[in-house]
């Protein structure tokens, strides 16, 4: 093997839409050595255990992680499990409230399951920090935080922006991207991956490891990837998430429903499809060719030809899904005129989580029965069993007597 010309090759596909690859001629001489000594890189990948549920924006990160599988070194998935008790803002102008160990291991076997729809199992060590982090003593965290200064800390932006509008920063905060860099050590890190947010703490990771004697972690970054309202970073609290274990005709109709613009950025993040082959479609067709290769990527290409086919029946052909949940009304909701409030109605579908969002959804005119457009909350509909009843765009439910 001509070991220059495949460290070449890793390194084109490794960097291949990254937004940030620092340094690269150190990712090119650790490659080189790992070729030649035949020992995989680790690397690592910090998780946040505070959602359940991946994104497609998880799956950007997740991806160029599984690129690095596929070149033979090994992943290390390193839960935050200890410093997810750490207030860090994350960019945001206050702290998190801390998660008890039960919530952060009911999201973990979530996440696992789902981040195995894109890494090799076999190719993955899964480690919780709480297994270094909470062995440290007093005196180790001294140590620690000798290693690093306030002023350098104050070079990230969220700490300079509310340092200077008096916003209060805790001593606290400052722990959690030195906490992060000890994880580097702790594993041996030979590269980090992170979005774009987390350029800083990750080059946190380098100071520190080399101030413990190791050699410092390369950092590669991705692109954020903007969400489905097309403005900002996707993001379960924004609500504009396309998640990665969504059914198929949900997932390829979230897809639909994106700004054009935004098209690009998907293929070249989420998809192998080179943007030069469906650059001059139509933006429809281009968009359902989006559609499918995601939905296929996670479901498969029987489930993704069942998406695109739900779409074109219900968006295009205006005809009901094939399949709805069919529910039964709770008789206790029936009125003695045999109406039904709207708001309950919405409820009883089952594809709300309260009455509260029911509400909104019917306030913001996005409830439908039988095809009629239901929006003030204090509408009764008379019950003619079944109802069909439309939420949003994409989720429908037969209502059935009682």
């Amino acid at each position: 093997m001509d070991v220059k010309s495949e460290v070449a090759r890793q390194l084109s596909l490794i960097e291949r839409n990254a937004e940030t690859l620092l340094p690269r001629e150190e990712l090119a001489q650790k490659l080189e050595r790992s070729l030649r000594e035949g020992k995989p890189l680790r690397v690592k990948l910090g998780i946040d255990p505070s959602a359940p549920h991946l994104t497609l924006g998880h799956a950007v990160v997740l991806r160029k992680l599984r690129t690095f599988q596929d070149l033979g070194h090994t992943a290390v998935l390193v839960v935050g499990d200890f410093t997810r008790r750490i207030g860090d803002p994350s960019g945001k102008s206050k702290t998190r409230e801390p998660m008890s160990p039960e919530e952060i291991e009911r999201n973990m076997a979530s996440y696992k399951e789902q981040a195995f729809l894109i890494l090799d199992p076999q190719r993955t060590e899964v480690r919780y920090n709480s297994e270094w982090l909470g062995k440290l003593t007093f005196e180790d965290v001294i140590v620690l935080t000798s290693r690093y200064t306030v002023a350098r800390m104050l070079e990230r932006d969220d700490f300079a922006r509310r340092f200077r509008e008096g916003v209060p920063i805790t001593i606290m905060e400052f722990l959690y991207p030195l906490a992060q860099a000890y994880d580097s050590v702790a594993i041996g890190a030979d590269v980090e991956l992170g979005g774009s947010d987390q350029r800083f703490n990750l080059l946190i990771g380098r100071d520190i490891q080399r101030e413990y004697g190791q050699e410092p972690q390369v950092i590669l970054t991705m692109p954020l990837l903007i969400g489905t309202d097309g403005h900002y970073a996707m993001s379960q609290s924004r609500g504009n998430y396309i998640g990665i274990a969504e059914p198929p005709e949900e997932m390829f109709g979230k897809v639909m429903s994106l700004p054009d613009e935004l098209m690009e950025s998907y293929f070249r993040l989420l998809t192998d499809v080179p943007w030069e082959e469906v650059r001059d479609l139509h933006p429809k067709e281009a968009k359902k060719r989006l559609a499918w290769e995601i939905v296929r990527s996670f479901h498969g290409e029987e489930a993704a030809a069942r998406g695109r086919a739900h779409f074109e029946r219900v968006f295009e052909a205006r005809e009901l899904p094939e399949e709805m949940p069919e529910v039964r009304l709770p008789p206790g909701l029936l009125s003695e005129d045999g109406t039904v409030g709207i708001v309950d109605l919405v409820f009883a579908t089952g594809l709300v989580g309260s009455r509260s969002e029911a509400r909104r959804l019917v306030e913001q005119g996005g409830v439908q029965v039988d095809g009629e457009r239901v929006a003030s909350v204090k509408a009764r509909v008379p019950f003619r069993p079944p109802l069909v009843v439309k939420l949003g765009k994409r989720r429908f439910a037969r209502i059935v007597g009682p």
